[in-house]
């Protein structure tokens, strides 16, 4: 619950949605000048989710993304400086420059992956589930997905078999509206998400995404509802990004002014700092200090990546097979 939440906490939350912010921000001017290679997906504007969902993980807790996955990379613990190497495809990246920006995983901090697959995601979550299941120590396991992705057959399976099997699982469908380019007006056969949850017989919530606080709370109740042997629960955020689906999106299917809108009325970190300064005591002081944190860091994550070495070509065949 948001009261339960102590000042300590409060800067913890404004500290990873500014380094998701600021990390995304870097990358669009970094990506623009050329210097990191392939496709790039930004997470700018859903701060809030990924922190409010972050934030009640343990280290055995295990989270799957999509391919807008840095913020959820971050929100779980994945290390900035090596997650930049990645995507600049250094051979000092968290998966040895292998993966990229839509593959950074850490199975230290339970990070599965980022997914280039639509719907990848939840199937991956169900096997983790039940690994914690049977463990029996409370574990539970995350899936990030996209509005898109509520639409595939994958995702289906897997809620079918969460429900089934009573797993801890989460699934979090981040609906910022747009599929790629296709209004979810256009794609979406209900009116929310969120409405699906009553077919495979598990809770479903809906909750403003852009509101840090509410986040919070509702993944609270998930939690303990999956912690406790409760089963599986379904919870549409509904929110907006800031950027195209990728980088080199034209978003001629978005209205003019609507990204300039969206960053001045929308802004989650915005509204969470305007709430903790006038209800929660915490200083703009104390937030710019932060910011100046953060900033240091993104610069140093930055020239760690531009300055760390490639791959070399006897990496290929390193980390393809495991061996038992």
């Amino acid at each position: 619950m948001a009261q339960a939440l102590s000042v300590e906490d409060l800067l913890d939350a404004y500290r990873t949605m500014k380094t998701i912010r600021e990390f995304e921000d870097r990358v669009h001017v970094e990506f623009a000048k050329g210097g990191i290679p392939g496709f790039v997906h930004l997470y700018a504007g859903e701060e809030a989710s990924a922190t409010g969902v972050g934030m009640h993980l343990r280290d055995d807790d295990r989270l799957a993304s999509n391919h807008r996955g840095h913020g959820h990379c971050i929100a779980k613990g994945v290390e900035v400086k090596g997650m930049m190497a990645e995507i600049y495809g250094k051979r000092t990246g968290t998966c040895r420059g292998k993966g990229g920006s839509m593959h950074i995983a850490d199975l230290d901090t339970g990070m599965m992956g980022a997914n280039g697959i639509v719907g990848g995601g939840p199937p991956l979550v169900c096997g983790a589930a039940l690994a914690a299941k049977r463990r029996g120590k409370g574990g539970l396991a995350v899936a990030f997905c996209g509005d898109g992705a509520s639409n595939q057959g994958t995702v289906f399976e897997a809620m079918n078999l969460a429900t089934v099997w009573k797993l801890p699982v989460v699934f979090v469908f981040e609906n910022n509206g747009y599929a790629e380019a296709t209004d979810s007006r256009f794609s979406v056969s209900c009116k929310d998400i969120a409405q699906r949850a009553i077919g495979f017989g598990m809770p479903g919530r809906i909750v403003d995404g852009h509101d840090f606080f509410a986040v919070h709370e509702a993944f609270a109740e998930a939690a303990e509802r999956a912690r406790s042997g409760g089963g599986p629960s379904l919870i549409e955020h509904k929110l907006d990004r800031f950027f195209g689906h990728f980088e080199g999106d034209n978003q001629k299917y978005r209205p003019a002014g609507e990204v300039a809108r969206l960053r001045e009325e929308t802004c989650c970190i915005k509204r969470f700092a305007r709430k903790v300064t006038g209800e929660h005591g915490i200083t703009a002081q104390q937030l710019s200090a932060i910011d100046d944190e953060v900033a240091r860091l993104i610069d140093e994550a930055v020239a760690f990546a531009e300055t760390s070495p490639e791959p070399e070509a006897s990496d290929l065949l390193t980390d393809v097979y495991i061996k038992y």
